[in-house]
């Protein structure tokens, strides 16, 4: 049955568990639903703090990681040198052990994906990037004392930058740039997925540059 696009509107910036939005994305949910029904399958929220002044944006939920788990980076590679980074900068505190009772909590800090379901191949087709943007939209809107966002790789760059109302290529491409729109400074980083950081492509010093220097601008932000 074809969603709905009006009714899709009235969601906020949350999806539902079962959104209906992008066929391909569904399919693919129920495929894992009936391999895997004690995953959570279904669309990844955001999470930390929604009226934090950082937002950490990644693309789209791994198929074992916030897909199996229902939190953000959590259950795959990916997580470790994220939220050991936040922790390490003072927006998270705890040990993370890749699963969502492993006390860890965030502070001052939302992390999110510009897509919120898992696609096949880790690869969202350009229409669900589209698609799902209007949450991304809505999660900005409501982030009244956002101050940063981090864009974990090019696509999350692009759609944070379109859900703001930029040109996907108003801000400069690579790894520690950075761009004021309006109130809110963007840093981009290459992603911090295994493939990355096994490669030498992303190091954790590379990384964490890019977390001190927007540690050091909230601080002076006050």
């Amino acid at each position: 049955m074809a969603a709905d696009p009006l009714a899709a509107e009235l969601w906020g910036a949350e999806p539902p568990r079962d959104c209906p939005l992008c066929p391909r994305l569904v399919e693919y949910r129920m495929e894992n639903r009936a391999a895997h029904p004690e995953w959570w399958n279904g669309p990844a929220p955001s999470w930390g703090d929604p009226s934090g002044r950082l937002l950490v944006m990644g693309l789209a939920p791994g198929r074992q990681g916030a897909n199996r788990t229902g939190r953000p980076f959590t259950g795959d590679y990916a997580g470790v040198l994220l939220y050991d980074t936040l922790s390490k900068f003072g927006f998270a505190n705890g040990r993370f052990k890749a699963r969502t009772d492993d006390g860890l909590e965030l502070y001052d800090c939302l992390v999110s994906n510009a897509v919120r379901c898992a696609p096949p191949g880790n690869k969202p087709l350009p229409v669900e990037e589209t698609t799902c943007r209007q949450f991304l939209t809505k999660r900005l809107q409501a982030a009244s004392d956002l101050k940063a966002i981090v864009c974990l790789g090019d696509v999350s760059r692009k759609n944070v930058l379109k859900a703001l109302g930029y040109k996907a290529n108003a801000a400069p491409p690579g790894h520690g740039t950075e761009f004021q729109a309006g109130p809110i400074r963007i840093w981009s980083s290459y992603h911090c997925s295994r493939l990355n950081t096994n490669t030498g492509r992303l190091t954790p010093a590379m990384f964490e540059d890019v977390f001190s220097r927007v540690r050091a601008y909230l601080d002076a932000a006050g």
